[in-house]
């Protein structure tokens, strides 16, 4: 990403690293599944799921779903600026990185 003077930190902090549109979505729906994972799963189905279920879902509280959550939410609102001030440059044909 190209930090314009019309970009904002807080967006340019988000897609520093990200090149492209695809890449943002990408982190996006990265975030938004290890978001559904740190639901604390033991707690809400009442140990029901056993072993199997202490082993796989190792996340008790709700700690990390209320960090992941917010960020998740900045990621989608940063994809959201981006696309409405056109803040994906696409390089010419044959342009080296």
């Amino acid at each position: 990403m190209i930090k314009t003077k019309q970009t904002p930190l807080w967006v340019f902090l988000a897609f520093s690293a990200i090149e492209t549109r695809k890449g943002a979505l990408l982190l996006i729906w990265a975030c938004a599944l290890f978001t559904v994972y740190c639901l604390p799963w033991n707690t809400i189905a009442n140990g029901t799921l056993g072993e199997f279920g202490k082993l796989v879902f190792l996340i008790d509280d709700w700690s990390w779903l209320a960090m992941m959550l917010p960020m998740t939410l900045w990621y989608v609102a940063s994809l959201k600026w981006m696309d409405k001030h056109d803040g994906w440059v696409s390089r010419p044909a044959g342009a080296s990185i």
